[in-house]
């Protein structure tokens, strides 16, 4: 939960990290009249993913090489309020080892919370990115963006994405594979572009007969395979299928990285040029592209801009619940208890149990909207299914640590209080995601009869891991159900180490 970001202040400036497999990505940028002025720009070529082992761990020397850059970076974000900066992993950092601890370093050495976005997020940030870099207009575009570790491919209309996906391919991760050696052969090409059609076969149709009208890429693979091309006088107005046959081709007479010299490419992208052209070599043959223009906007400047939406009440999380809701057929009127409880209890113990800042209240809420979603699984354990739908979908908006918050309150909120779920989520959430299920639990106990009658909320006290709850006069004796199941939540609790007494 630490990861959850308040509103930015909109007054002042805002700053996104990108920390990609090839690249590091920091932007700090105002946004004026729906439009980024940016301020500052730093890009490192980190290359993360050339790190990553087969147990997947960080060699040391990339490790050392990141953390310094991070350091930096920290520098540079020092003068800026914590709640206007943003900073996501994606693919290498979803694949490192926990116990490398390198989240931690990284955090550590930034100063700041790092989320860790699935890559169907990451599709949707690049979308919003480039999305807002383009004209107005109702056209329904293609998006494609390559990064060192993964290729997103988004389709969508104005702002919205209607379909995305997540590839498991890249520039770094293919020329590692590929042309590790530094040789480019006719051979190594074609084997990797087939490993891509491969990767994109299974979407193929789906991008394919996509009823898309404008194709546009993103990010340093696309951007340098477009710089070349412009240099070397082979298309002036994007990327086409002749000025990508011709750009092969010179890296196949060139035979080696070493030996490349074109136009635009710079000494810093050769290592991972041969895998980013052969990426996007397939995506033009299986998705069908005949032109591609290219976009100077991607997943950082979509940072900025959910940033700014979050805290315009547009909410991409608050979007993705309302259609869980939908899609798992929620009753409203027993969220709104629920929810309306739950806050009420917030209020009274966020001062004592240290939960003041935003982004509790917010989860709190947003576990009290979908806490009964796994009941269209089945009634029994219905929390269990729904803790694992929220675990394993792909939630727009939210970062892989909030889904596996939101999971964990959803799996707590009812029965045994499931202490090892908690103890498994990362050590700076543990304490304060038990907290916030203990006050779901009670909100839930309250309204378990799902009676439209108004129920009292009671004064809630609490110091440590001890809960007193307090009813109005002669309340308890009148309801001796609610006495009964109290009484058996206290159970719950000792088993936790906590102390429930009620009157």
């Amino acid at each position: 939960m630490q990861e959850q970001i308040p509103e930015a202040n909109l007054d002042e400036a805002i700053a996104a990290i990108d920390l990609g497999s090839n690249s590091f990505h920091l932007i700090v940028a105002r946004v004026i009249e729906g439009h980024l002025q940016i301020i500052d720009r730093m890009k490192d070529t980190v290359r993360l993913g050339e790190g990553l082992t087969a147990d997947k761990r960080l060699k040391p020397h990339v490790a050392e090489r990141a953390l310094e850059c991070l350091g930096r970076y920290a520098q540079r974000l020092r003068p800026l309020p914590a709640e206007n900066i943003r900073v996501v992993g994606t693919n290498t950092m979803r694949q490192i080892h926990a116990d490398d601890n390198f989240h931690g370093l990284a955090e550590k050495a930034l100063l700041h919370p790092i989320e860790i976005i699935a890559g169907r997020e990451e599709a949707r940030l690049v979308y919003l990115g480039v999305a807002h870099g383009l004209a107005a207009g109702d056209e329904t575009r293609l998006v494609v963006d390559i990064g060192g570790g993964s290729t997103e491919l988004i389709i969508g209309q104005g702002y919205q994405p209607h379909e995305r996906e997540s590839l498991h391919m890249g520039c770094v991760s293919i020329s590692r594979r590929f042309f590790a050696d530094g040789n480019i052969t006719a051979q190594a090409m074609r084997d990797a572009e087939l490993a891509c059609s491969l990767e994109i076969r299974p979407v193929r149709y789906e991008f394919r007969d996509g009823d898309w009208t404008r194709a546009i890429g993103s990010s340093g693979s696309i951007k340098s395979i477009g710089n070349v091309i412009l240099q070397q006088g082979w298309n002036k107005t994007g990327i086409c299928c002749e000025s990508l046959q011709r750009l092969k081709r010179a890296l196949i007479d060139a035979g080696n990285i070493d030996k490349l010299s074109l136009k635009g490419l710079s000494e810093e992208r050769k290592p991972v040029f041969a895998g980013g052209l052969a990426v996007l070599s397939a995506v033009f043959e299986q998705i069908g592209i005949e032109h591609m223009e290219v976009s100077s906007e991607a997943l950082r400047e979509g940072l900025i801009y959910d940033m700014v939406g979050r805290g315009q009440e547009e909410d991409a999380r608050e979007r993705t619940l309302k259609t869980l809701m939908r899609r798992y057929d929620a009753d409203e009127d027993q969220v709104e208890r629920v929810k309306a409880t739950a806050l009420a209890l917030h209020e009274q113990a966020k001062r004592a149990w240290n939960l003041e800042e935003p982004r509790y209240e917010a989860m709190l809420s947003w576990a009290a909207k979908v806490h009964e979603i796994g009941l269209t699984v089945s009634h029994s354990q219905f929390q269990k299914h729904g803790a694992y739908l929220l675990e394993k979908s792909d939630l727009s908006g939210f970062s892989l640590q909030e889904q596996k918050v939101l999971a964990a309150l959803v799996r707590g909120h009812r029965r045994k209080f499931p202490t090892a779920i908690f103890e498994a989520l990362p050590k700076d959430v543990v304490s304060c995601t038990k907290l916030l299920c203990i006050l779901l639990r009670l909100s839930v106990l309250t309204h378990r009869a799902r009676s439209t009658v108004a129920k009292p909320i009671p004064r809630l006290e609490v110091e440590d891991h001890k809960i007193s709850l307090v009813f109005p006069e002669e309340w308890i004796a009148h309801h001796p159900l609610t006495r009964k199941e109290l009484e058996q939540e206290a159970s719950y609790l000792e088993s936790a180490g906590y102390l429930l007494r009620f009157s």
